[in-house]
């Protein structure tokens, strides 16, 4: 397994590749967006670990160029108090967050949790359909008025997870588990911001839900 670290500062880079080849991963480095675009486009990695705040272009603008044409899993690191960039960085299309300082045994670990989501799956019905909405498990499709939706990994899950509890209200805690894989790392947000990413596609009006709904104080439930 490869993974791309996007770091600008040359000490937190190379502490990062000295623990992460310990876990048994091949590194590659970058210092900048650009230099990543570029290596990405030549070796695409498992998956990328990118710093938010880069010199030219940004860790978001960098999040929305990978996503144009990869779903790779992204991890994005960021500042410890500042919910607004754990939010935007997600809404870019990041699957994941740690803050700074973070401990390295969590990052290890969301990024195990990531890859292990993104190799298996447990087995799910073959059709779901929701109204306007139609999802092929199996095929990793997704219809909205018969027209396929693009998703990433994570919010195909996502979806899917819903979708197999349909009619049934799933706490935020018990969708980081089953989507995410861990319950101890995670926090609400990572799962309020692609809920809010997943409306955008499968909803005729975002700002209007009626197929994800939320249930104050409880969590979300997809329409039957």
């Amino acid at each position: 397994m490869r993974i791309l670290t996007v770091e600008d500062d040359a000490g937190i880079r190379t502490s990062l590749r000295m623990a992460l080849e310990e876990e048994g991963y091949e590194v590659g480095e970058a210092a900048s967006a650009e230099e990543a675009a570029e290596q990405f486009a030549a070796t695409p990695p498992d998956l990328v670990l990118v710093d938010l705040i880069l010199p030219g272009m940004s860790g978001f603008e960098l999040c929305r160029v990978l996503r144009q044409s990869s779903d790779v899993p992204i991890v994005v690191v960021t500042a410890r108090s500042d919910t607004h960039d754990v939010v935007a960085g997600l809404e870019a299309g990041a699957d994941d967050y740690v803050t700074k300082p973070f401990v390295v045994k969590e990052l290890t670990a969301r990024i195990r949790a990531l890859i292990r989501r993104v190799r298996t799956g447990d087995p799910v019905p073959d059709q779901y359909r929701f109204g306007t909405v139609e999802v092929l498990p199996s095929a990793g499709i997704v219809r909205r008025n018969g027209e396929e939706i693009d998703l990433t990994k994570t919010e195909f899950k996502l979806l899917c997870e819903l979708a197999l509890n349909a009619g049934i209200v799933l706490s935020r805690e018990q969708l980081l588990e089953r989507v995410w894989g861990y319950d101890y790392f995670g926090d609400g947000r990572l799962v309020d911001a692609h809920v809010r990413r997943l409306r955008t596609k499968v909803e005729e009006d975002a700002a209007n839900p009626t197929l994800i709904v939320t249930v104050r104080g409880l969590g979300y439930r997809l329409q039957s």
